[in-house]
């Protein structure tokens, strides 16, 4: 018991049976309940060889058997097993496999993209890499959630879950893979959800085997309750029998895995099936300074739903440190090359660059960061994914792009930006963000090499494709730093259970954190669901910080664009007054006020709504018969000009003139999104099809 607190002491101490430990960041939780283990052990309620830990990744598994060895539990005899629930599963099957299937053999599927893009082919849709990573990440859900294939259209349709597909399509590729594991010349062919699920009806279905099992282990341990599955959830039933002999480790407010089949629902049920269930909640945290800690509360407080009635209000253990930082930038290289100079004001200041971390929503962020620290020759490393550069579909447009370099057809005055845009387009890259997180991410990294020629552009307006090549090679070559323990960059997905003494938050804006397909748009609205939980890996990304932290927002992606973006909603309320970053700064130029809704009124936050002129919840007034007239001239105007679509005008900028009507010139470039130059190439046909002319 040394060295706990009251509630950790209360914790360990609780009698055997059902104990749910609601444990906040950086409380001590794993300390915990590897202590309640041992005091299990110790006071002969259970044998150590009895107990079985269960939690979700190999790392925190063996780290929790790395305490418990520590602590001399099963020395003398048989040890606590930790495991994650796959290798538990995987282990119990295969002792089982005789006595409830017989000889028939089995193999572990531990790679399911080949069976997966065959089974694509056999429906019809694409079988590319991004594709097929989606319709695997749609079964993996599907299996964790126990829906079968036929469910599952009307599953995704009650849960407004993003299809990366039409729903039907995934479902018969669905039922194809699971038909072509099962008449697999190599025999049954089993993947990682395959084990939960045979393990689970071994138990349900055969008498003597659970009563084996149960007779094997008497006690279970669950970390990080709020991220079971159903079907793992299944398992712990199965597992646990008639019995309550069961301790549940969790926070529902870092509950950022839902995309995945993970819910909080079984940890926030918890004390209902089981109405005498000893339930303690640690709240002192020990890795934060009192200010992140006040952030961290402050952030979560704002939350809604059924989630936020469960919320710990952590109390911060160590000394005072700094307050937490705001910064707001005009572009994103600006954002990079200051965090990159706090970095390296940091590293001078005596922290070691192994404890500080830049972390970000999405992969595709990195590479200004990436840059900007090489610039200043400082170490770093990516964390849960690739170097920008090293990524395949990066990779994969440079080679694109230099094979089209070397064709003797290309115009000698083709516009640059234009023949980019054209190349990236076959690999990916369309005018609206795509559905699937897969597909989201390539075009994430499409759009930021577009970004990256519109930003060398803008320094050298006479910038060749060669030119561009070599900008990118130089960019790649110097991003290889050596393998050392450098500043960490990683995703806020991939952060979750790592703390740094600093981290640096980046890239804080509406359509970034909240994501933007979670904001909906005019028609189907937000995903109040969705955006809590963006709210959550902002809270989780907080509670990585130890001492130092920063967190910052870009008002324009490329330097000299239209400052047009807002900084994140979960930041409102958080910002003291007295900090620069305190207001949404405004070209200095211009003392325009922000603008506000045609409809309601209201200040308008987000691209979207500001080329709309209307907050997107508010109903649209769209000429319909314009705004088909608008497309069919869009369509034969990209054609004759041998460009994509989006070139010549997005589909939001077209619903903005269908709305708008604007009947001459100055009303067409109040649009966001026309400037001189669309003006000069396309008002005048713009203005006739509104008017209902024929364009020239």
């Amino acid at each position: 018991m040394s060295g706990l607190d009251p509630e950790q002491t209360a914790a360990v101490r609780a009698p055997r049976g059902p104990v749910c430990v609601l444990a906040g960041a950086g409380t001590g939780k794993t300390r915990t309940i590897t202590r309640r283990i041992a005091h299990l052990v110790e006071t002969g309620h259970v044998a150590a060889g009895q107990v079985l830990a269960v939690t979700f990744t190999a790392r925190a598994a063996g780290e929790m058997r790395g305490r418990l060895r520590s602590l001399g539990i099963g020395d003398a005899g048989p040890q606590i097993q930790a495991r994650t629930f796959h290798a538990a599963a995987l282990r119990q099957l295969r002792y089982f496999w005789p006595q409830v299937v017989g000889d028939t053999p089995w193999q572990l599927l531990d790679r399911k993209f080949a069976a997966v893009s065959a089974a694509a082919g056999r429906v019809g849709l694409p079988t590319g890499t991004d594709s097929v990573r989606d319709l695997a990440s749609e079964i993996e859900w599907s299996k964790a959630s126990l829906i079968a294939p036929e469910d599952y259209p009307q599953a995704v349709s009650r849960l407004r879950r993003e299809a990366p597909f039409d729903a039907e399509k995934v479902a018969a590729v669905y039922s194809a893979y699971e038909e072509l594991k099962v008449r697999s010349a190599d025999g049954m062919l089993l993947d990682f959800d395959d084990l939960l699920l045979h393990t689970a009806a071994a138990l349900e279905e055969h008498s003597a085997v659970a009563e084996e099992f149960r007779d094997r282990y008497r006690c279970f341990v669950v970390d990080e309750y709020q991220d079971v599955t159903p079907l793992q959830q299944r398992v712990l039933d199965a597992w646990l029998g008639e019995r309550d002999d069961l301790t549940v480790v969790g926070d529902a407010n870092q509950t950022i895995y839902s995309f995945t089949g993970a819910t909080p629902s079984y940890l926030l049920d918890f004390s209902r099936r089981f109405p005498d269930a000893t339930v303690v909640r640690l709240e002192r945290d020990y890795r934060s300074t009192p200010e992140v800690v006040s952030l961290a509360n402050r952030v979560i407080g704002a939350a809604r739903g059924r989630i936020a009635g469960t919320r710990l209000q952590l109390v911060g253990q160590r000394k005072p440190g700094p307050e937490p930082s705001f910064a707001e930038f005009d572009d994103e290289a600006m954002e990079a090359a200051a965090v990159a100079r706090g970095v390296q004001r940091l590293i001078a200041g005596g922290t070691p660059a192994a404890e500080i971390a830049i972390l970000y929503r999405i992969n595709a962020q990195s590479e200004a960061h990436e840059q900007a620290l090489t610039r200043l020759d400082i170490p770093y490393q990516i964390r849960g994914g690739e170097g920008f550069f090293t990524r395949p579909e990066v990779r994969q447009a440079v080679a694109a792009l230099r094979q089209t370099a070397g064709r003797d057809d290309l115009p000698a005055d083709a516009d640059l930006l234009t023949v980019v845009r054209a190349v990236l387009v076959p690999l990916g890259l369309t005018d609206m963000e795509p559905a699937g997180a897969q597909a989201r991410e390539r075009w994430s990294s499409l759009t930021a090499l577009v970004s990256l020629t519109e930003e060398q552009l803008a320094h050298d307006p006479e910038l060749t494709l060669d030119g561009l090549l070599r900008e990118l090679a130089a960019r790649a070559e110097a991003r290889h730093p050596p393998v050392v323990q450098g500043v960490t960059l990683a995703s806020l997905h991939a952060a979750k259970g790592l703390e740094w003494d600093a981290v640096f938050l980046v890239g804080l804006v509406d359509g970034t954190l909240p994501i933007q397909h979670v904001l909906g748009d005019s028609s189907s609205g937000p995903d109040e669901r969705g955006i809590e939980e963006e709210r959550r890996l902002l809270y989780v990304g907080v509670t990585r910080a130890r001492e130092h932290l920063q967190l910052s927002w870009a008002l324009a992606r490329n330097e000299g664009g239209r400052k047009s973006r807002r900084r994140s909603r979960f930041l409102h309320g958080l910002i003291p007054d007295d900090s620069p970053a305190s207001r949404i700064a405004a070209p200095p130029s211009t003392t325009k006020k922000r603008p506000r809704c045609r409809v309601c009124g209201k200040q308008l936050i987000g691209t979207t709504a500001t080329m709309l002129a209307r907050c997107e919840s508010c109903p649209s007034d769209v000429d319909v018969e314009i705004l088909e007239a608008l497309r069919t001239w869009r369509r034969d105007t990209s054609r004759a000009m041998k460009v994509p679509a989006f070139v010549v005008f997005s589909d939001n900028t077209l619903t903005a003139i269908a709305e708008q009507r604007p009947r001459d010139d100055r009303g067409l470039v109040a649009i966001p999104g026309i400037g001189a130059k669309k003006l000069e190439q396309f008002g005048a046909d713009v203005l006739a099809v509104v008017r209902g002319d024929t364009p020239n």
